[in-house]
């Protein structure tokens, strides 16, 4: 079992390895009032050897971003005040990231705030979603529009639960993992290159590891800038680009970690458009790995896989709704290196453009 602290304001260690489910049950059964978010998919399949006790109510939610809806949100605070949750009740979440989401922002703002959580079951959740208390859902206009800080007390991270991901599923995580290894994370670059092959066959004692390794890169920032006002922000990196094309795109249509790998290189190619870019290596190594990780790495893929055209001018048009987006422009998280960014590069919409219409060819 490998142990991460985060330095919070009430600080809390995220557990990752074989028996981290049983560690979450152990951490809800020292409550009084309990109560149990999960997503259907996931419960169905991993549910079954977790016993919160049988007074511990369990409401089900839609699998994926449906379940980040206000309408679902609703129906989670009719289910905890039925439940007689009280203040000092403990929320779990249990699934992928939207499930997260949904659990976590219930809980921030039932009773103005109970104890939660995660119990993360996909890889997007375990290496990203679920640790920093970042919860929000989604809206017509955009992904996260809505949403609030609030810290879970327990992350409970099993490897062994990616077993059952659909391999699309398991796809979209590696792209955050991607993000992970170019920002420094512990040499995470390196043991990527060296094992791409074994990771995307899903070797546990590997795959426990770079968990791990991305859960500590993110526990640094969180304890550094919880609000996300600073250092935190480095985790936005590729995400300008991928939530644009997510909402370009629709719905459901081009899975986040896929849009997060075609960010990222989009990332490298806007730093050096804008001369920031200090290795003039590494998007050729970014581009090299993403491949052997079986990630897309062009807009062109996304658009396939999107079954529709994802026009330059749209997505550019996109970014402006998005939260890194400032009232005097576009700002991007953008590499100067590996392990080094420039976290609020000002980049006029012309040379955006240009990057992503070279990425449509």
């Amino acid at each position: 079992m490998r142990t991460i602290r985060v330095e919070t304001e009430r600080a809390y260690d995220v557990f990752v390895g074989a028996g981290a489910l049983a560690l979450a049950v152990d951490h809800a059964q020292g409550r009084q009032k309990r109560a149990v978010l999960a997503d259907e998919t996931a419960w169905k399949l991993h549910g079954n050897g977790l016993n919160f006790g049988p007074q511990c109510p369990l409401l089900l939610l839609p699998p994926g971003e449906p379940a980040k809806e206000t309408a679902v949100l609703h129906r989670c605070w009719e289910f905890l005040a039925a439940s007689e949750l009280t203040r000092d009740a403990l929320l779990v979440a249990f699934g992928g990231g939207a499930a997260l989401d949904v659990a976590g922002l219930s809980a921030a703002l039932y009773m103005r705030g109970i104890d939660w959580i995660a119990v993360p079951t996909t890889l997007l959740a375990q290496v990203d979603a679920a640790i920093g208390g970042k919860t929000a859902l989604n809206l017509r206009q955009g992904k996260n529009l809505v949403g609030a800080f609030h810290q879970p007390v327990g992350v409970y991270a099993d490897p062994h639960c990616l077993t059952t991901l659909r391999t699309s599923d398991f796809r979209s995580g590696l792209g955050e993992v991607l993000k992970c290894a170019l920002l420094g994370s512990m040499g995470l670059m390196e043991l990527l290159e060296s094992h791409a092959g074994a990771l995307v066959a899903r070797e546990l004692e590997l795959t426990g590891k770079v968990v791990a390794a991305c859960a500590s890169l993110k526990a640094r920032l969180v304890a550094a800038d919880p609000l996300d006002r600073g250092a935190r922000r480095e985790l936005n990196l590729g995400h300008t680009f991928a939530h644009a094309i997510e909402h370009v795109a629709g719905p459901g249509c081009v899975p986040h970690g896929l849009a997060v790998s075609v960010g990222l290189i989009l990332a490298l190619a806007l730093a050096e458009e804008a001369d920031i870019l200090r290795d003039a290596t590494l998007t050729e190594r970014t581009r090299r790995l993403a491949t052997s990780l079986d990630l897309p790495t062009s807009i062109t893929q996304l658009a396939q896989l999107a079954g529709k055209p994802l026009p330059p001018e749209e997505i550019l048009r996109a970014m402006d709704l998005d939260k890194k987006t400032l009232a005097d422009g576009l700002r991007f998280v953008l590499p100067r290196e590996l392990g080094q960014v420039e976290r609020d590069a000002a980049v006029a919409p012309r040379r955006v453009l240009r990057v992503l219409q070279a990425a449509c060819r």
